[in-house]
């Protein structure tokens, strides 16, 4: 048990000997986070002008892919219960859809818009202080920037969602029915050519979304940690001047992208073909 003690004091001291100095630096800290699995479930899909036309000439549609365009965030102090913030989400998705036409075999691709939102409530802690920069924004005024407000930001990280089920049907048939299109911000209209459009006999799109997001809450924190060394870069910076088509020379020929890879049948036992991929009899 002694020798262990000693063993464990003795890389600790050869750990201190690495660490030069203790720094103090200016970062964001996490102070509270929670992962969400949500599946949107009849979400419509606003189009264009353009795009709306040919929605209500086809006879079905299917999703062809999603992304999301943007998260809008605002952070509010939930009352009597101190430290804690609520955080309204709002989800923009570009949707891309492919329109089958009755009376042509090729489908015409549409891309709409579709939104959701949540709430959740994170821990932040208190701040009551402002924060001033001496940061200058690129201008004729030449202002100083504003001091940051004491709420903590919020920080939304999406992963590209997966469109689980697209159909046609009347507006009434969604659940996230907007009464105002104007509410869209540009930043999301100017992803789109043309007007949206929002009429209560023209036919729509409900799609099913599945989405995998972490939401956190952070604040500007002073740390003490140790700093071992400078970083500095050990590999040289290189400026590649010679022959492209000597470069080229060097790439390997890709087989595998015009010949496909062979099964590998075997025979067992019982004189019977095996294979991983089912290719053999």
């Amino acid at each position: 048990m002694a020798d262990h003690k000693n063993t464990s004091e003795n890389a600790f001291s050869e750990e201190e000997r690495r660490i030069n100095e203790a720094v103090c630096i200016d970062t964001a800290r996490v102070y509270d986070s929670c992962a969400d699995k949500d599946c949107l479930s009849d979400l419509r899909v606003y189009f264009t002008d353009a795009a709306q036309q040919i929605v209500d000439s086809a006879a079905s549609v299917r999703c062809r892919g999603c992304e999301v365009l943007n998260v809008i965030t605002e952070v509010e102090k939930v009352p009597f219960n101190k430290g804690f913030y609520s955080i309204d989400l709002t989800y923009f998705f570009r949707v891309e859809l492919d329109c089958i036409m009755p009376s042509c075999v090729q489908a015409e691709t549409v891309c709409g818009l579709c939104l959701f939102t949540k709430k959740c409530i994170l821990y932040g802690s208190d701040g009551c202080v402002k924060v001033f920069t001496s940061e200058y924004i690129n201008d004729e005024a030449d202002r100083i920037l504003p001091p940051c407000q004491t709420n903590p930001r919020a920080k939304v990280q999406v992963a590209e969602p997966i469109c689980l089920d697209a159909r046609l049907c009347n507006p009434c048939d969604c659940c996230n029915n907007i009464t105002n299109i104007g509410c869209i911000p540009y930043c999301v209209r100017r992803c789109f050519s043309g007007q949206f459009v929002q009429s209560g006999n023209a036919r729509s799109v409900r799609v099913t979304l599945g989405v995998f997001s972490i939401i956190q809450l952070e604040r500007d924190v002073q740390l003490l940690i140790p700093a071992y060394s400078f970083c500095i870069p050990e590999k040289e910076c290189t400026c590649n001047t010679e022959d492209p088509c000597e470069s080229f020379r060097r790439i390997r020929f890709p087989v595998s992208e015009f010949f496909p890879p062979e099964a590998d049948c075997t025979q067992d036992g019982n004189d019977r073909f095996t294979t991983h991929c089912g290719c053999c009899g």
